[in-house]
């Protein structure tokens, strides 16, 4: 095992973790996989921005707070908004190509829950592999930015309450410590916890899970975001079928081509996401429903080329035929309580992104929110390690969690099945108190199966985490919904607040050793 120093760590190479390390330099991003790998590439929907004619940034604030479920924080979603034009204006400083209308203005799109079109969008539904292409390319310009792939970040190392660098398996799978004044948690969200996901295979909780370890407050993890439209193949993950297609007139039809979703709210298939997705749960009782966006014809191919593909594989034409859709898991509004700084309950760490609760979501996000926070958020992150004062680190003192000794990147493909199953099951779209139950005695009965598996050790805390904050609030509002207590609670527009109890602790041990180039 060996032991470098950094000055800041940045763990995850999504939008978060690359805009903070573009702005902070002289750092380290740390991916368990490949430069850029996650769900921000994947993102088909955009990035919202009030820079339309007909549009100002109070109005994109409003959108916000209106679908959060009373649980978004003002402040924070007046800042994020209010930042978005200038992210986008650095963004296209770096070389950025978006999709543009007629005398070269951004082409502006619009999404459920917004009341303007205001969704920047890059090749129509590719805007996620266009933005990392951008940040990817600046950060490979940089000779300040180490970039180290295919090192798993397994556990925070402690200094005392301090957060003082990270412990994982490099990749030659060995055991390795970064020391760092800063280290910065951008890893995602949760999306493997679930049987039916949107998110790539490596999104797996891990910042979630690694901060509850280290006893880092948590916020609101029950709130779990069900996108309302995933192409319903047997692939895994599952195929995004991006909201867009719904801004430019796709409507949602059951088995005899019936409309149902005029019947559910006033937005119909604009409504927010949370409500989309429960009226697909509860019309997927009665039979198979379909997206049909035969309307946008012959340009399908050129307009949505993500999606055209996606369906091609599969053998359908959306041409000319609605596809099969079904609700699958996409987003997490809860995570590490941090700051509109990116600062956490623990000294020394800072969590962006989408393992962030900073209070813009709420209880459900909207759309094409969340590659914004991360720009947004990334940056200011950036910039408060930059002015915080530097403490030392006696590698003799520092410690990591007991179960960090003994972990591999050997996984219990099995039990890791049966906790995926089980929590679509019981901690899905809709919820209940029995099942939750039955959820936990599951998960706990694997436990022993996955806790020396990187990946499996962190998916038992995630599940768990979730399932006890979805039991405790006894009520449905937002992406939480409860068939046993199916009202919105006056009383329940209050966050969970969850303070996970440190595990115990061990010195780390090693030699001291440079961080290579």
């Amino acid at each position: 095992m060996t032991i470098g120093y950094v000055d800041t760590v940045v763990v995850g190479s999504g939008v978060a973790g690359l805009t903070t390390a573009l702005t902070a330099g002289h750092c380290a991003v740390v991916s368990k996989t490949t430069l850029g790998a996650g769900s921000s590439r994947w993102a088909q929907g955009g990035i919202a921005a009030a820079v339309g004619d007909d549009d100002e940034p109070s109005l994109h604030a409003a959108d916000t707070l209106r679908v959060s479920g009373g649980l978004g924080d003002r402040a924070i979603a007046e800042l994020v908004t209010g930042d978005a034009p200038d992210r986008m204006d650095w963004l296209l400083s770096l070389g950025a190509d978006f999709d543009t209308a007629g005398g070269g203005d951004l082409k502006l799109g619009r999404e459920a829950g917004h009341s303007r079109r205001r969704i920047i969008h890059a090749d129509g539904d590719a805007t996620g592999a266009e933005l990392m292409r951008t940040l990817i390319r600046a950060v490979r310009r940089r000779p300040d930015i180490t970039v180290l792939d295919g090192f798993f970040v397994a556990d925070l190392v402690m200094q005392g309450n301090r957060v003082v660098g990270v412990h994982g398996i490099d990749e030659h799978g060995a055991q390795r410590t970064l020391l760092a004044r800063a280290v910065v948690l951008a890893t995602g969200g949760i999306g493997r916890v679930y049987r039916h996901t949107t998110n790539p295979r490596e999104v797996t909780g891990d910042g979630l899970a690694m901060a509850a370890r280290a006893g880092a407050v948590v916020r609101d993890p029950e709130f779990v975001q069900f996108h309302p439209t995933a192409l319903a193949t047997s692939h895994d993950p599952m195929p995004l079928l991006t909201e867009a297609l719904r801004g430019e007139g796709a409507t949602l039809v059951d088995a005899d081509g019936r409309r149902y979703m005029p019947d559910v709210h006033p937005d119909a298939e604009l409504a927010p996401r949370d409500v989309v997705a429960r009226a697909n749960w509860e019309a997927l009782r009665h039979g198979p429903i379909f997206l049909d966006a035969t309307m946008i014809g012959a340009e399908f191919p050129q307009r949505f080329p993500t999606v055209f593909n996606y369906a091609t594989m599969v053998g359908l034409d959306p041409r000319t035929e609605p596809l099969p859709v079904s609700p699958a898991q996409h987003y997490h509004m809860g995570g590490i309580v941090a700051d509109s700084h990116g600062r956490t309950s623990l000294q020394g760490l800072y969590a962006v992104g989408e393992c962030a609760s900073t209070g813009l979501h709420g209880a459900n996000r909207l759309a094409s929110n969340s590659l914004l926070e991360g720009l947004v958020l990334g940056a200011r992150t950036a910039r408060a390690i930059a002015t915080a004062p530097a403490a030392p680190i006696d590698p003799a003192r520092c410690a990591i969690p007991e179960s960090a000794v003994t972990f591999t990147t050997t996984e219990d493909d099995e039990a890791i099945s049966r906790l995926r199953t089980v929590m679509w099951d019981h901690a899905g779209v809709a919820r209940e108190e029995a099942g939750m139950r039955k959820a936990l005695g599951v998960v706990g009965d694997l436990r022993g199966a996955l806790q020396h598996g990187a990946v499996g050790r962190n998916l038992a805390v995630v599940a768990t985490i979730v399932l006890e904050a979805a039991l405790a609030r006894r009520e449905s509002r937002g992406a939480h919904w409860r068939t046993d207590h199916p009202a919105t609670q006056p009383s329940g527009a209050t966050h969970t607040i969850v303070h996970p109890a440190p595990e115990p602790r061990v010195p780390v041990e090693a030699a001291l050793v440079g961080v290579p180039a």
